[in-house]
């Protein structure tokens, strides 16, 4: 038996750590497959969905921002960059409230308490078209 720089460890850490390794692969892989298998359903539940059009007022609209920060190159010069999602919420004259995603041109058009037809297919925003009063 030879010296091992691991005390009396090191079969057993060669035994413990590929499997801690394998295991966080299964993870990783394991979770994009699940996002992506979700992702692909919400997308099919969609197009399954009429397009409907429907008279709506849009109550609110937020952001979601995500900063992202990285060490470029072999100097750790810091890199930031972020993110932005844009959402609206509509109430329809049911009451109910339906939020969507929208694109940043969409968010910089759209008013609170403007009225109109909001035209979506199920959690697909279409449009929103303002009443001309």
């Amino acid at each position: 038996m030879g010296f091992s720089p691991f005390g009396g460890f090191g079969d057993i850490m060669f035994t413990i750590v590929p499997v801690f390794v394998i295991i966080g692969f299964i993870f990783v892989f394991g979770t994009i497959i699940a996002r992506l298998i979700k992702s692909a359903k919400q997308w099919k539940r969609n197009n399954e969905s009429p397009i409907l059009t429907v008279d709506a007022t849009m109550v609110t609209k937020r952001t979601d921002v995500h900063h992202y920060h990285h060490n470029t190159g072999t100097d750790n010069m810091q890199h930031v960059s972020s993110s932005t999602t844009y959402y609206a919420t509509f109430q329809v004259t049911s009451g109910d409230r339906l939020e969507f995603e929208i694109h940043d041109i969409e968010y910089g058009m759209l008013v609170e308490n403007d009225m109109g037809r909001l035209t979506f297919q199920g959690t697909r925003y279409l449009g929103f078209e303002r009443n001309r009063s």
